[in-house]
């Protein structure tokens, strides 16, 4: 389907209704079919059962937070997931990045914002549904660790690491470039195909998330090695990074 008829299935949840109006009013004229639940429930409901190329989620709303929300959504689903955070609330990032979302945004966005970050997590996700039907990338295999993108599988020692999207993403760039650095700025763009931002913790995160599923442990690493004020390197097995 050309994509310029294509349109954008997108359900917003979040019990603020001038800003589910506003939102509306801005992404349905671009092609954007907006629906819109206004409690969390109602949320998990509608995201389970429709068919939807992205979330925008709320963290603070009625009967279910945006983190339960998002949690029992991954249990079933990998849908690319915006979440909508308070100004300067770094620990709902975190967390929200750590429980599965794809990318935040801090509710002062503006709607250049919204709209490059909700076509940054959509295009990802496409592309990544598209590499499923097409010849099968090569198998990357670094040490212990075996990642198929055809079918974005990964497993460690044979046993299947539960890796959300981004997390494979960000795994399967530094395993293909195994013992070279990766820069946290080259790793969010090409990862979150995003631009870097002062303070940025999202790959940290997410790398953070990684160690934690590789059970890696930073002070003595197998797998991701950081690289101070630069980023993070891949260890190939027996070799000595010269960094």
């Amino acid at each position: 389907m050309d994509e310029s008829n294509y349109t954008t299935r997108l359900l917003l949840i979040d019990d603020d209704l001038k800003l589910c109006r506003l939102i509306g009013q801005y992404l349905v004229p671009l092609g954007y079919k907006v629906s819109f639940a206004h409690n969390g429930e109602d949320g998990l409901r509608a995201a389970l059962a429709g068919t939807f190329d992205a979330v925008i989620l709320d963290v603070m709303m009625p009967r279910l937070d945006g983190f339960e929300v998002l949690k029992r959504l991954r249990a079933k689903s990998d849908v690319p997931v915006l979440m909508l955070t308070g100004l300067g609330d770094e620990a709902d990032r975190i967390v929200g990045l750590e429980v599965g979302a794809d990318d935040y945004l801090p509710k002062t966005f503006s709607t250049r914002e919204l709209l490059a970050r909700l076509r940054a997590v959509i295009r990802r996700s496409r592309v990544t549904a598209k590499q499923k039907v097409e010849e099968a990338p090569a198998v990357v295999v670094v040490g212990d660790l075996t990642m198929e993108p055809s079918s974005r599988t990964a497993s460690l020692v044979g046993q299947t690491l539960v890796l959300t999207a981004v997390e494979f993403d960000l795994l399967l760039s530094l395993a293909r470039a195994a013992g070279r650095v990766k820069t946290r700025e080259r790793l969010l763009i090409e990862v979150a195909e995003r631009d870097f931002e002062a303070f940025d913790r999202s790959i940290d995160v997410h790398i953070s998330s990684l160690r934690r599923k590789l059970g890696d442990d930073p002070k003595t690493p197998r797998f991701i090695q950081t690289v101070r004020s630069v980023g993070y390197l891949m260890l190939k097995p027996g070799v000595t990074p010269e960094l």
